[in-house]
Formats: structure tokens, C-alpha cells, sequence
């Protein structure tokens, strides 16, 4: 017997005061419904109803128990309405992750944007360069650079990002251009260590991957201050173009090496499941497709 529909029965008969108009409501049989009256009784171990050829009464059992279940199957209807609500118009609390720099840079934004459009929503932005898992760690979405390793998760493809070497127009007047990836091993180097694991520079020249293995002058995980020194002249660096995008606009770095980059990182947004996907994580990815210009090329 399941419970809420045997409770659903009881309280049709109690307002209803008959098994027959009872199982017409519910679209049951009268039989139908006096087998889940009684399977109930049964369970409680007390009688709810009494009954006569003409009539049917609560006993004080009933009674009482009648103002508890009105009260339950309330509260059910209305989670219920609450869960549906979500699923059709954006409500609740959006947990997003991203990493540290784009998140503060262009996420945000985005954030903020939303937040405005849907007042029903909260939201908690974690930034993070770490590769959580956003099952165990509570995160509805999750906007990630680079090539996706084989998950369960669903990923919506959002934009591109280049992977440029810069340095600064006095450094280059003063040790020339590198024209081939091979021309770095004679320049200084500045390592961000935070673009992978690995330390190689790699690019494509007509076709085939070329590595390159600099020896920096100078190493950070922080793409600000490989950055910061490499306008001051320290060198080459190869960071994300979004990284660089400020100082390059500015005319405090160049690119070189364009021509043997390798193809652009694509830029996702990844989330648990797109079955029964709720009107705030659909409407967050919808406002991102829509506005967000994340095509660094």
C-alpha cells in the first residue's frame, strides 16, 4: 500500500462522508478504496471510520488523525508546487564554480547580470583553479578551460581561448622577434606554472606538434606576475589570452608566434545532468550564450 495515496483516500471519505463519491474523486473503484481504508486501519492499529448503511463518521481517532494528514500532504503539495516552480521559472540558490582569474574577470559579471534579470535567485560563486567534483561538492555548474576528460557530466560549449606568447615591445627592440618556436631557447623565459602540468610550450608548425622546453629566468603560478614581468622586460611568457587581453590592449605586450599557436581551448560550461535540468542552471547558460563574448581568438 503506498502511505500518501491511502492518506489521499482517508481524507476524500472524511470530506466526502462515503467510499463511493471517495473513489469516483480518486477515478478508483469503491472496492478499491475500502481495501486501502482498511489496510490502513490495519497499520495504525485503530479505527478511523465508522460505518453504517447509510453513513460514514470519523471515531476520535480519526478525527485527529485527519488534522495531522491535512497537514502533511499540505506540505507535500506545496514542495511539490516548489520543485516544479524551479523547473519553469528561475528560483533558489545557483552554486557556480570557476577558475580564480576568468572567474573574477568575466563570471562575475555574469553573475551579477543574472542576478538582476532573476530576483528569485541567490547565488555563490567559488573560484577555484582546482577541479572539483560538483556532485560531492554541492555545485550546480561549472565553467572550465581546456579539453574535457571523459565524465558523466554535460557540457554546453560557450567559447574559445587562445594560448599566446607575449612579451614586451622594449624586450623585443632589444633581443629581436623569435620567428620559429625553436628561436626561444634563446631568450629568457618566464614560466606560469599554472597552464599545465607539464612545462613544455608546445605549437604546431605545418602540421606536427613541436615542444618546446624553456628554462625560465623566472616561475610563478600566478598569470599576474609572470604578466607584470614580462611588461618590466623579463622575457617571454605563454599564458591564456584573456590573461594577457589588458596588457595587450595597452600596448605594454605583443604577441609572437602567432602563426604556430595550436587550435584555441574550448570554453564549457558542465553540469551534473540535463535530465529535469532546473530553470536556474538552464537560464544562467541561456543569459551566457546569449551576451558573454567568450571568444578570445
Amino acid at each position: 500500500m503506498d502511505r500518501i495515496d491511502a492518506m489521499q483516500a482517508f481524507v476524500a471519505v472524511a470530506d466526502l462522508q462515503g467510499f463511493a463519491p471517495a473513489a469516483r474523486r480518486l477515478g478508483l473503484s469503491p472496492s478499491a478504496v475500502t481495501r486501502m481504508i482498511a489496510a490502513l486501519e490495519e497499520r495504525l492499529g485503530a479505527r478511523l471510520l465508522q460505518r453504517t448503511t447509510r453513513s460514514v463518521t470519523l471515531t476520535d481517532a480519526g478525527s485527529r488523525y485527519l488534522e495531522r494528514i491535512r497537514r502533511i500532504l499540505a506540505d507535500l503539495e506545496e514542495a511539490e508546487e516548489a520543485v516544479e516552480g524551479e523547473r519553469t521559472r528561475p528560483a533558489g540558490r545557483l552554486v557556480i564554480s570557476a577558475p580564480v582569474g576568468f572567474g573574477r574577470l568575466h563570471v562575475s559579471p555574469m553573475v551579477t547580470a543574472y542576478l538582476k534579470r532573476y530576483s528569485d535567485v541567490g547565488a555563490d560563486l567559488r573560484l577555484s583553479d582546482r577541479m572539483i567534483n560538483l556532485v560531492e561538492e554541492g555545485v550546480d555548474l561549472a565553467v572550465r578551460i581546456g579539453h574535457l576528460p571523459d565524465s558523466t557530466l554535460v557540457a554546453r560549449h560557450v567559447g574559445e581561448m587562445r594560448r599566446v606568447v607575449v612579451a614586451s615591445k622594449e624586450y623585443l627592440n632589444a633581443r629581436g622577434e623569435p620567428k620559429r618556436p625553436s628561436d626561444i631557447s634563446a631568450h629568457d623565459t618566464i614560466q606560469f606554472g599554472a597552464m599545465s602540468a607539464a612545462p613544455d610550450w608546445r605549437f604546431v608548425d605545418d602540421g606536427h606538434e613541436v615542444r618546446v622546453s624553456p628554462s625560465p629566468r623566472f616561475s610563478s603560478n600566478s598569470a599576474d606576475a609572470a604578466i607584470q614581468y614580462a611588461e618590466a622586460g623579463g622575457g617571454l611568457t605563454r599564458v591564456l589570452a584573456y590573461q594577457a587581453a589588458a596588457s595587450l590592449k595597452a600596448g605594454r605586450l605583443r604577441i609572437v608566434l602567432a602563426k604556430f599557436e595550436q587550435p584555441s581551448l574550448p570554453i564549457h560550461i558542465v553540469y551534473p545532468t540535463s535530465r529535469l535540468l532546473s530553470a536556474k542552471v538552464r537560464s544562467f547558460i541561456d543569459l551566457v550564450t546569449e551576451t558573454a563574448d567568450w571568444k578570445f581568438t
